[in-house]
């Protein structure tokens, strides 16, 4: 038997959940622990390739079928799988109660969706009693039956802040550019803010729609890998979202020092201090959002950078990636793990 760990997901492209399977994977090397990043299908080159070979970890595709996974877990015996995502969550469950391995599932999503993305929200919350339960939110986990264990999602420091990079005035949606993300409610704000500006990082089934209408107001960049470089830019995040789990980008802003302002949704309440490190809005009311945007221009300098200290400490304090593995290992053991 092996003492590897598995982590699954089935995946075409980069998002929050390949980034944290990614973080996920380093912590337990840096925990001298085995990690191995399994992909269900070859979709085509991915995006996370690359930079799972420059961190010098292992990955592995399958061939998209139930009989490739449990053919490999009934060859290899890892001490656990570890799935992400709604298919990767049914399936990688299914297989390891048949082969006998530990299983545990993070949930990431607490967006029902609709059509196919309803049927396996749905399908996922029905077999989520095949194995352990982790929810990055509060939020998530009362969709699950109990017992859940809730995990925040964590991210690496950054060796340098850009607390101190001044008087920058940007105002960033870093994300997917689909509907739950809330791309138009972005773009509204900055029609309410037009003294203000506003940019996109990120790229979606929204935008060509979105730079068609907005391309001379809001400056579109793109999907950007890795954003570590551009935070620098940014004065503040915007996260006017109608669904969030634990927002990776939220952690990486305030990592760098960069507030966050959006709708308390999700694991966003937990996260954020209205006015102590962010700023939070009742769901959906873009008008307080806006009004929370506009005041928060004014303020002196030092009081914007005091609030870009404040998300910074709170997430070396609460959110790094060490205080995640930690947290992690127990729940692995408790599911049968030998490690």
């Amino acid at each position: 038997m092996s003492r590897a760990i598995w982590l699954l997901l089935d995946s075409r492209d980069l998002g929050g959940i390949e980034t944290h399977v990614l973080l996920l994977a380093k912590g337990l090397t840096q925990a001298g622990r085995e990690a191995l990043i399994l992909f269900w299908a070859d979709h085509g080159c991915h995006p996370l390739a690359p930079e799972i070979d420059a961190a010098g970890l292992a990955r592995r595709t399958l061939g998209g079928r139930f009989r490739d996974l449990t053919a490999a877990l009934q060859r290899e015996r890892p001490a656990l799988l570890h799935t992400h995502g709604y298919k990767a969550g049914i399936l990688g469950r299914a297989a390891a109660r048949l082969c006998r391995v530990p299983v545990v599932s993070t949930f990431h999503s607490g967006e029902p969706g609709t059509g196919r993305l309803r049927l396996y929200f749905q399908l996922d919350r029905l077999t989520s009693r095949l194995g352990g339960r982790i929810a990055v939110s509060a939020a998530i986990a009362v969709s699950l039956p109990a017992p859940v264990t809730i995990l925040p999602s964590f991210v690496e420091l950054p060796r340098d802040s850009v607390l101190e990079f001044g008087a920058r005035d940007t105002i960033g949606f870093v994300g997917r550019l689909s509907p739950e993300k809330g791309p138009d409610l972005f773009a509204a704000l900055a029609e309410r803010l037009p003294d203000l500006a506003f940019a996109f990082y990120g790229d979606g089934p929204d935008r060509a729609a979105l730079e068609a209408r907005w391309g001379a107001r809001i400056r579109f960049h793109g999907r950007v890998v890795p954003m570590a470089p551009h935070w620098s830019s940014l004065a503040l995040l915007a996260m006017p979202s109608r669904h969030e789990g634990l927002p990776l980008a939220a952690l990486e802003a305030m990592a760098n020092g960069v507030p966050v302002a959006g709708f308390a949704v999700g694991g966003l309440p937990d996260l954020i201090e209205p006015g102590i490190d962010g700023l939070l809005a009742p769901s959906g009311d873009l008008e307080a959002l806006a009004a929370l945007i506009r005041d928060w221009s004014g303020w002196p300098l030092e009081r914007r950078l005091a609030m870009g200290r404040a998300a910074r400490s709170k997430i070396e304090s609460r959110y790094s990636l060490a205080a995640g593995i930690a947290a992690l290992l127990p729940v692995y053991r408790g599911a049968g793990a030998v490690i």
